[in-house]
């Protein structure tokens, strides 16, 4: 994990229903996955594009998967788009065959994949970027997203914030959603989860990484994890094969 960029490389089951606060690229690495969107029929795939705010299901049978989320300093959704081929979408995902599937599974197989991974995936993005025509966000929300990521377990109410960059709390949170793709709340909540995934990955308890993040306690972290990742902290870390840095 970096400013802009979180990758999770490891095999999973069964992950219950949740919605991030970040658009995610999944791709299962030797073969398919089911995703369900809520209220909908399991669907069959290979690699999806979903953006933040939707809640959905997935089964990876226990087979290895890479999961790599974007910031708003990065990217949004549709800087993921370019990484599926034969695209389609439905319910606001979308749908592919992989283009960068050897990349994750290389990534996922050497000893040294996280210290490679920084590089590559700076190449990656930019190419996809560009290919997006993605239109950067504005710099007032992005000097918010910037000090939320200095200051993960910050507190400044909505309104200080948006007044801050010469914006009503209405406006402000009008325009969050719209740009980043999810609830400015939504948004802080992941901000901190990516806090207190940093700190597992070093090796911390999830007590410990829980107060770091400016959460309560664990159970705290416990409640926004599932909510985020449809799993807990101490089972994400368990069967993780890399949650760590990709500078």
């Amino acid at each position: 994990m970096d400013e802009g960029r979180a990758l999770w490389l490891g095999a999973r089951g069964y992950l219950a229903s949740h919605n991030g606060g970040a658009p995610v690229y999944l791709v299962g690495l030797y073969g398919k996955f089911r995703l369900r969107m809520r209220g909908g029929d399991w669907r069959l795939c290979r690699a999806a594009v979903i953006p933040p705010g939707l809640w959905h299901e997935l089964d990876f049978f226990g087979e290895p998967f890479a999961a790599l989320y974007l910031e708003p300093n990065v990217g949004g959704a549709e800087s993921l788009f370019p990484f599926l081929r034969e695209k389609d979408a439905a319910d606001g995902v979308a749908f592919g065959a992989p283009d960068e599937v050897d990349l994750m599974r290389s990534l996922y197989e050497r000893p040294d994949g996280e210290r490679a991974a920084g590089l590559q995936l700076d190449d990656l993005l930019a190419f996809s970027n560009k290919i997006a025509d993605a239109a950067p966000i504005d710099p007032r929300l992005r000097a918010v997203v910037d000090f939320l990521q200095a200051h993960c377990e910050d507190l400044t109410p909505v309104a200080d914030l948006a007044g801050r960059v010469g914006l009503s709390g209405s406006r402000f949170q009008h325009l969050f959603t719209a740009q980043i793709g999810a609830p400015f709340r939504r948004y802080r909540a992941w901000n901190r989860l990516r806090s207190a995934c940093r700190a597992l990955a070093r090796g911390q308890s999830v007590t410990m990484a829980a107060l770091e993040a400016g959460f309560f306690d664990s159970a705290h972290l416990a409640h926004e994890f599932r909510k985020t990742f449809g799993s807990t902290p101490s089972a994400q870390g368990k069967q993780a094969t890399h949650l760590g840095a990709i500078r």
